[in-house]
């Protein structure tokens, strides 16, 4: 065991599997004391992928279905048993952070075993796929309520105990998507947009209190990884996922696992990482990126009167849109 976080208490949400689990596990290692988590008791099945659609595979593509989904099977109490297996101290919770009085029940959970509260990291996540004008209103608030809402819930109750011992780490898992995304999944984009600006409001509001806030946005093989698959081998051309099939060929063959990122996440929660806040990272296998500030890169000025159409229309692809090229053209 190490002692990078000795003295440490964490509790790590969306932790029964995937990334999450990878992350409670390096964290506990390194002798932080875990509380894990997830929604229920067992493994929480597809997100994405209905009776119909696994019913719509042959037997050879059922089969690898079933082995991937074995793989990735998981718990709470899984993590908690492994955990204590190599030396480490843990307590599984089950119960869903959209829920305001079930995040407040998660983080008197760590007082009430551990006497305290010193690092949360979200990793609790949801998703699904359909062009934006066929989202229905439960895919929006399903993936909502967990990213930002919930995200929010369990940062609301854990601030206080964090402030009161001056130091917190608050970490969490964000997308890609957050800029939009060549996978049809609106709702998604804006669950991690919302991340991003959660994130970046409570490290501002927290960095006098000795509290970080951080996001990351991971590449890794998870649940998500093989449901995607899985989706678009099921379903028709016309219903993939994809905007454009030359995004999938582009994937690479072997996704990095989730253990490549739980270094990372806990240097972030560590000592050395006390002047790192408000920024999103992307980590997925060895490779760490920092993604740059947003900053107006042009600007278009008029003094006096407001602007004319005539000026405008004169103006604007001189000034603004020289060299311009639209983040929604995948061509």
């Amino acid at each position: 065991m190490g002692d990078l976080l000795k003295g440490r208490v964490a509790i790590v949400t969306g932790s029964g599997q995937g990334i999450g689990r990878a992350i409670a596990i390096y964290m506990a290692i390194e002798g932080a004391k875990i509380v894990t988590n997830n929604r229920k008791k067992g493994s929480t099945g597809n997100a994405i992928l209905s009776d119909e659609l696994v019913n719509s595979l042959d037997d050879d593509k059922k089969e690898w279905l079933k082995k991937e989904a074995e793989a990735s099977t998981g718990d709470a109490e899984t993590t908690t048993q492994t955990i204590r297996a190599l030396g480490g101290e843990a307590v599984p919770f089950f119960g869903d952070i959209s829920n305001f009085d079930t995040a407040r029940a998660l983080v008197q959970t760590a007082i009430d075993n551990f006497g305290k509260l010193d690092i949360l990291v979200n990793v609790a996540g949801n998703f699904g796929f359909s062009p934006v004008w066929e989202i229905t209103e439960e895919t929006w608030d399903r993936v909502n309520d967990t990213k930002p809402k919930g995200y929010f819930n369990a940062i609301r109750h854990a601030v206080p105990h964090m402030i009161e011992n001056k130091w917190g780490r608050i970490i969490n898992c964000t997308s890609r998507a957050f800029l939009g995304d060549v996978l049809k999944h609106a709702e998604y984009c804006a669950a991690n947009a919302g991340v991003v600006g959660l994130t970046r409001g409570v490290a501002k509001e927290l960095f006098s209190y000795g509290i970080t806030c951080n996001a990351f946005s991971p590449f890794a093989k998870t649940r998500a990884d093989h449901e995607l698959k899985a989706y678009e081998m099921a379903v028709s051309s016309e219903k993939s996922p994809w905007m454009d099939k030359k995004f999938s060929a582009a994937m690479p063959a072997e996704t990095p696992s989730p253990e490549h990122i739980a270094p990372f996440i806990t240097y972030l929660a560590s000592e050395y990482a006390a002047g790192i806040s408000g920024s999103v990272f992307s980590v997925g296998g060895n490779g760490i990126g920092l993604y740059s500030e947003p900053e107006i890169k042009k600007q278009l000025v008029k003094f006096g009167d407001p602007w004319s159409m005539e000026e405008l229309i004169q103006q604007a692809p001189r000034a603004l849109f020289a060299d311009y090229k639209s983040t929604a053209d995948l061509g």
